[in-house]
């Protein structure tokens, strides 16, 4: 009687402890007496105890922060990158079967492919491509986790530190780039303005009286505020013209 009542119970304690869940973000890699044979899809999944184990994959994607990694750039200029790298879980079973620690293998992967990199350009080229490079990571990265079962979505460069005495002396030469344009801006317009003044002067040489008029408007805008003091200076012209006057006189008498 008392057998009755204790086979019940213990098919009821084996069922719940062969009772598994797998979350709707998560993958079962099942393994029957060692071998793998199965993805447990999500749900409630039931295993036969002490014959079947298996192991849980988160399958969102994951962020992984590549620490500061020092380098020397091809122009041996040491720098300090860090980045962080984006990817997924592809294949459940190879991430479990393949590789230990995927986590740990793609970080110290991704240290590794940073600094072959990163020797491979100069500054320039680092500081002004860093978007490429880091798509450059990318694809290293992924051709060679492929195999592991992980699939990375993106890289990002978070950083690139530059040695104190490096960052005086780009600022300098950021500072003395910036003179020159303003030097060059300057030169055009006065080059411009020159122009301007000199078809301005052949039009007032050219027209007849123009010059005349110009002199009195010039008079008029000075005449406007009283504080000004005006000194008024005869055009050429009109001494030449005077003189001729005179000497037309002096020739009748």
């Amino acid at each position: 009687m008392e057998l009755i009542i204790i086979l019940p119970i213990i098919l009821v304690f084996i069922v719940l402890a062969s009772l598994k869940q797998i979350n709707q973000y998560e993958r079962g890699v099942k393994f029957t007496m060692g071998r793998f044979s199965s993805i447990m899809e999500p749900g409630w999944k039931i295993l036969w105890p002490i014959f079947q184990t298996y192991k849980k994959v988160d399958m969102r994607i994951k962020a992984v922060d590549v620490p500061d990694q020092r380098a020397i750039t091809r122009d041996n200029v040491p720098v300090t990158v860090n980045a962080v790298i984006y990817y997924k879980i592809a294949d459940a079973s190879k991430a479990i079967i393949e590789v230990e620690n995927f986590y740990y293998a793609i970080s110290q992967y991704a240290q590794t492919t940073m600094r072959n990199i990163v020797g491979e350009v100069t500054l320039d080229e680092l500081l002004a491509q860093r978007d490429k490079i880091a798509e450059r990571i990318k694809e290293i990265v992924d051709k060679e986790t492929s195999d592991w079962g992980l699939k990375v979505n993106n890289v990002e460069l978070k950083d690139v530190s530059l040695p104190e005495s490096m960052e005086r002396t780009i600022a300098k030469q950021a500072e003395a780039e910036r003179e020159k344009r303003a030097v060059i801006i300057n030169s055009e317009g006065e080059l411009a303005a020159a122009g301007n003044i000199s078809k301005a002067a052949d039009i007032l040489a050219t027209s007849t009286g123009a010059l005349h008029l110009r002199t009195l408007q010039s008079i008029n805008d000075l005449s406007s505020d009283q504080s000004n003091t005006v000194i008024f200076v005869t055009p050429v012209e009109i001494l030449k013209a005077f003189d001729g006057f005179v000497k037309k006189i002096n020739k009748d008498n």
